[in-house]
């Protein structure tokens, strides 16, 4: 965060400061993450109120206090009506001051990876703010613009969201020059009520860019007429993955032995051969996107290609491990969605030897959710992988559709791997294992790196 006077911080949040004024270089909302010469500012929750834990961050080190109602402590503090909209008017407030290009990412699902592909190319062209992890909600955009400084170069900003107007409030505070909806698919339906409501929601990043800035549509999935009337004043890029009417576009897909995919890079800048440096067909889409972000940052098509190539996996997305030389593990547990569940699949499907799907249930999809694990199964099931087993009441109709397993815990699912792992310790295997975060898939992930590496 670049420094700043709490005077100055009082005026932008509207606030009322307490106490003598002084010059502050960091803000947290977590007490253990206290920096000197920092800022706690304690939000209010349903379940929480971080005013309880005021004196704990003042111990640790913290130099002022934001608060909603003033407190007997020996600090500084400014005071404003809510906490929460306040270190959102501060996060925007810093990062305007830095007039960093921006860009920013949402869609149902790759949008981690697509950051991560910008943040990976434009490196080699200057310094980038991008968001870490997933802070990329209505508190964690907010904690991310607030890194901001003035050295730099860029920045890629991911937005989140599980109900409608949460995109179009993150946007505010980003003022990007440059938007994605990624893709529109059957994700947090419980907080959208339908693929209408979530095409209405992830078309918010393009309301909140200002005319003339460009928004960048994937032809392949978008919000048709949704979004047409909210375009109209936009500079609009578009991709696909095989329609060659669009900006930017691949040919000569092909995956390698490893599961990594190269293609013809298609662009208004010419051609160019890209070879991921993650796995999976699915990436490829992804690889178009931040080609058509990172290009209109100014990177050059051989830039686009180097950084492609040099990019690691994310933890928990298609992230490669070679447990033993018998034994591969695909960790993709973080989240899922039924394209991203249809996407492993395939990737799966592409390796030979002894083939596990391990999946736990997707989560968030409200009256649709049974549905929509029955969709998975019906896509799993020609590939007649060795092994099929789930974990989580919806997901249960995936393992009866492929003739695999149900667990109804975890413990009786990792018990079940292993001892077949050991009985068939002679072949070679690929176990893949996705799921929502609910479903606690990294449990599996965790227990078979500890017991196999």
């Amino acid at each position: 965060m670049i420094s700043t006077q709490l005077s100055t911080i009082s005026h932008v949040v509207q606030g009322q400061l307490l106490g003598a004024d002084s010059i502050i270089s960091s803000v947290s909302t977590d007490t253990r993450r206290i920096e000197p010469e920092g800022l706690f500012i304690a939000l209010v929750g349903e379940r929480f109120d971080a005013h309880q834990f005021a004196q704990q961050a003042i111990d640790a080190g913290a130099k002022a206090l934001m608060v909603e109602r003033a407190l007997d402590v020996d600090v500084a503090q400014i005071v404003v009506s809510n906490t929460k909209q306040a270190l959102g008017k501060l996060g925007c407030w810093v990062h305007q001051q830095c007039q960093t290009p921006t860009i920013a990412i949402t869609g149902s699902c790759g949008k981690t990876t697509v950051k991560e592909m910008v943040a990976s190319i434009l490196s080699a062209k200057g310094q980038v703010l991008y968001t870490a992890g997933n802070f990329n909600n209505d508190i964690g955009v907010p904690l991310t613009l607030l890194r901001s400084s003035q050295k730099d170069d860029f920045a890629v900003i991911e937005l989140g969201a599980n109900h409608i107007g949460e995109i179009a409030y993150t946007t505010q505070l980003v003022k990007p020059d440059v938007a994605l909806v990624n893709n529109v698919a059957a994700a947090h339906l419980e907080g959208f009520g339908s693929m209408d409501g979530v095409k209405q929601a992830k078309g918010e990043i393009y309301q909140g860019l200002a005319p003339g800035k460009t928004a960048l549509v994937n032809l392949d999935s978008h919000g048709g007429e949704l979004w047409s009337q909210v375009l109209v004043d936009k500079h609009v890029k578009t991709f696909s993955v095989n329609q060659q009417n669009a900006d930017f576009f691949a040919s000569q897909i092909a995956l390698n032995q490893a599961g990594e995919a190269s293609f013809i890079l298609h662009t208004p800048q010419g051609e160019q051969p890209v070879t991921l440096g993650i796995l999976g067909q699915h990436n490829v889409s992804n690889a178009l996107a931040a080609s058509a972000l990172a290009m209109e940052m100014g990177a050059s098509i051989e830039e686009v290609a180097v950084g492609l190539a040099q990019l690691s996996a994310v933890k928990g997305r298609v992230d490669v491990s070679q447990l033993t030389p018998m034994i591969r593990l695909i960790d993709d547990s973080y989240n899922a969605s039924v394209p991203a569940m249809k996407a492993a699949i395939e990737l799966l499907a592409s390796f030979s030897g002894c083939r596990w799907l391990i999946l736990g249930n997707m989560a968030e999809l409200g009256t649709e959710s049974l549905a929509l694990h029955q969709q998975v199964g019906e896509h799993a099931a020609p590939f007649q992988f060795d092994y099929v087993l789930t974990y989580g009441e919806d997901a249960r109709v995936i393992s009866q559709r492929c003739q695999g397993q149900h667990f109804s815990t975890h413990q009786d699912m990792l018990t079940f791997i292993e001892q077949q792992l050991e009985v068939c310790a002679s072949q070679s295997h690929v176990l893949l294992v996705k799921g929502a975060n609910s479903s606690g898939m990294s449990k599996i992930v965790a227990a078979l790196k500890e017991k196999f590496s």
